[in-house]
């Protein structure tokens, strides 16, 4: 009897040892501390890492687990249970937290901090982590790229002019003797001390006050302008310019190179405004030289003092970009670049990185007032081009600035002590209600409209058709899981993880004409059952209060406008991305300085910055953007230095439709700077696809509401 027992004593006894064994109970610890952080609000970018580290080893272990001929049924069934606890986990967490949901699509993106904890965890796990690739004998892109290039003639000829440049030489940043942070993983604490920042935390480095608010040419300066160019006189380079819209950024780049001395100068800028560049640069600082680079360069003056370039032609430039001795350069609606892996980006951090080892020291300006479109990580590829980070570590200033706080990432003092440090390096973030507070209030006014005729009811009955190919693609989803698993459909209990899967499958598969109806065609669709009302709407307020700013979308919603108002007999100018420079400027001219012309219709992409529009105090949305910085964007052409009367901004919403739903979800989006920048008290929403949302909400409706009638 007594053998027996300890017989059975020590079987379980060897079922523990191979329970604590093996990479699952390194997934089941994990699993918690993510749920434990979850709920407690303490959500960072390593607790984003973790869950899709363990989604991804859960996977692979259950597809082991299954085809392991050395297990007993009983061993497979056990260690498939604790991976549906896993899951399970897993799923609940996600459902708490919907912005966790992206990082199990297929198409994720797997961060090189999420491959470095995914070694570890196989490590601990007492697996063999498979060996890491080989870099690639040769990128293709970069290949091409060097086919593209061309070096203008008059760049030749500059070249050729000055030989013996020497590039210069800066002393090493002084390190602090006790090295506390070597081995940490820094750039993700770095980026969660911005997303986790509390109320009141400052959101500027500290700015000297300027001797005097003149320029040389005896223009005017507003104090937080001559701050700025006080800055650069006195020896700082490197700048994330991120005031609100309106509040002079060209002008502050352009002197801050003037104190500097940091020409030649060049601008990277987006096409739209680059005409306007050169006309703020001859203004700004007359006693320069500018020059325009058009396509291939050939026409550009490759003596100049300032270089200004658009971002869609820099390809063929990068080469003689960086060995041209550049002093200082200057990138326009940075956010542009938060993509690191577009060939835009890329070229942009290649040219900075060319022109920091042959300067030593130049001035670099990033120059955005919507720094975070979507996620905080959109910070990653201005820190890079600003050179205080490369792709892993921070670079040795913002390093040395770290190792001074005598802090590491496990204690909390360090990330409030961390975000002092990157703010130092040089963000400057003023808003204009502390700066400019003789700028005018803005609002934002909602006018609900209900979609009548025949159109109406096509956009009603289309949503009604999306809504149904969603429930059908959620329903064979779920049935094919079902079949799998051998049990029957519960559809009374709506899987928000698949239905957001369901959600993003649509908007992946919007752009194939067989689809059908897609959210694209019908938010298309909606703008033009609008457009008559709204153009009637800026019709009365032009009659009433003058000029009006009018943005939309699409061409043909744009075309629908201008034909109102012509049959009204209103004026009109326009604003649209297939305008060369002069008839743009010609279009903005005409608005701005003959009073006849009451309206400008603009569009949204292409006339969303670099535009000054300050006539106007009335801004008709006729269409809806898909993210709220393209909406702020268009309404600061109007709020701006030079405004004396309040703004409002008409936005027109289909009542009863998709468009009343993304409303509300550009809206959720606004607190994102707030809270990471602008040390406000609000609370950031998770920056899911708002496509994506607009999809999975009306998926919910519908299923709820059949769940109701069942």
């Amino acid at each position: 009897m007594a053998q027996r027992r300890q017989a059975r004593q020590g079987q379980r006894g060897q079922r523990k040892q191979r329970d604590n064994e093996g990479i699952l109970p390194v997934l089941a610890k994990a699993v918690r501390e993510v749920e434990h952080d979850v709920q407690r609000r303490q959500i960072s970018n390593g607790t984003h890492t973790k869950f899709q580290v363990i989604a991804l080893l859960a996977r692979d272990e259950r597809q082991r687990v299954k085809s392991d001929a050395g297990l007993t049924d009983a061993q497979r069934d056990g260690q498939l249970k604790r991976l549906d606890g896993i899951a399970t986990i897993l799923a609940q967490t996600a459902a708490r937290e919907p912005q966790f949901f992206h990082l199990l699509a297929d198409e994720a993106e797997i961060s090189d901090s999420a491959k470095r904890l995914m070694r570890e965890m196989q490590v601990a796990g007492g697996m063999e982590p498979a060996p890491e690739p080989e870099p690639a004998a040769e990128d293709p892109e970069l290949a091409a790229r060097h086919e593209r290039q061309v070096t203008p003639r008059s760049v030749l000829a500059a070249q050729l002019s000055r030989p013996f440049q020497m590039p210069e030489y800066v002393p090493p940043v002084e390190m602090p003797q006790e090295r506390r942070l070597i081995g940490w993983e820094l750039i993700e604490p770095l980026l969660n001390a911005f997303e986790q920042s509390k109320a009141g935390a400052r959101s500027s480095m500290e700015l000297p006050e300027p001797l005097t608010t003149k320029t040389a040419g005896g223009r005017e300066l507003m104090l937080h302008q001559a701050q700025v160019i006080t800055s650069a006189a006195k020896g700082h380079r490197t700048y994330l310019l991120a005031d609100e819209p309106g509040l002079g950024k060209t002008a502050q780049a352009l002197l801050a190179a003037e104190a500097a001395g940091a020409y030649p100068l060049l601008c990277v800028v987006p096409n739209v405004v680059k005409t306007n560049w050169a006309r703020e640069a001859k203004a700004w600082t007359p006693n320069r030289s500018v020059t325009v680079i058009h396509g291939d360069g050939e026409s550009m003056d490759g003596f100049a003092d300032i270089v200004v370039i658009n971002y869609e032609v820099l390809d063929r430039h990068v080469d003689w970009m960086g060995n041209h001795g550049f002093r200082g350069m200057v990138v326009d609606e940075a956010h542009f670049i938060k993509n690191r892996k577009s060939q835009r980006s890329r070229n942009v951090l290649d040219i900075a990185d060319r022109i920091r080892r042959r300067t030593g020291n130049p001035l670099m300006m990033a120059l955005t007032g919507t720094p975070l479109i979507n996620d905080i990580d959109d910070f990653r590829a201005v820190w890079e081009f600003l050179g205080w980070i490369d792709q892993k570590v921070p670079t040795r200033p913002l390093m040395a600035a770290l190792e001074r706080t005598g802090l590491t990432p496990i204690d909390h003092a360090f990330y409030p002590a961390a975000r002092s440090a990157v703010v130092d390096m040089g963000i400057v973030r003023r808003r204009k209600v502390d700066v400019a507070s003789d700028i005018p209030a803005r609002r934002i006014a909602d006018l609900p409209v209900e979609l009548e005729g025949a159109l109406g009811r096509s956009i009603r009955d289309a949503e009604r058709e999306l809504a149904t190919r969603l429930m059908q693609r959620y329903d064979a989803a779920m049935a094919t899981r079902a079949a799998k698993a051998g049990e029957q459909v519960d559809r009374t209990v709506v899987d928000v993880d698949l239905v957001r899967r369901v959600a993003s499958w649509e908007v992946n598969d919007a752009n194939d004409a067989s689809s059908g109806a897609n959210v694209f065609a019908m938010v298309r669709e909606i703008g033009r059952a609008k457009v008559t009302m709204a153009a009637d709407y800026a019709a009365q307020l032009a009659h009433s209060t003058g000029k009006v700013v009018f943005f939309a979308k699409h061409i043909d919603v744009m075309d629908a406008a201008q034909e109102y108002f012509a049959q009204r007999g209103i004026r009109y100018a326009s604003v649209r991305g297939d305008q060369s420079s002069t008839t743009r400027q010609n279009q903005i001219d005409a608005f701005t300085s003959d009073p006849d012309v009451k309206v400008i219709v603009c569009s949204l992409t292409a006339a969303g910055v670099g535009l000054n529009l300050q006539v106007s105090s009335n801004v008709v949305l006729a269409e809806l953007s898909w993210t709220n910085a393209e909406q702020t964007q268009a309404i600061d052409r109007v709020h701006r230095i030079g405004q004396t009367e309040p703004v409002t901004a008409w936005r027109l919403i289909a009542a009863q439709t998709i468009d009343a739903r993304i409303a509300q979800l550009i809206d959720s989006k606004a607190s994102l700077a707030a809270r990471a920048l602008d040390g406000s008290d609000e609370e950031i929403v998770a920056s899911a696809d708002i496509q994506v949302e607009a999809l999975a909400g009306l998926l919910e409706d519908a299923l709820r509401q059949r769940a109701a009638r069942s």
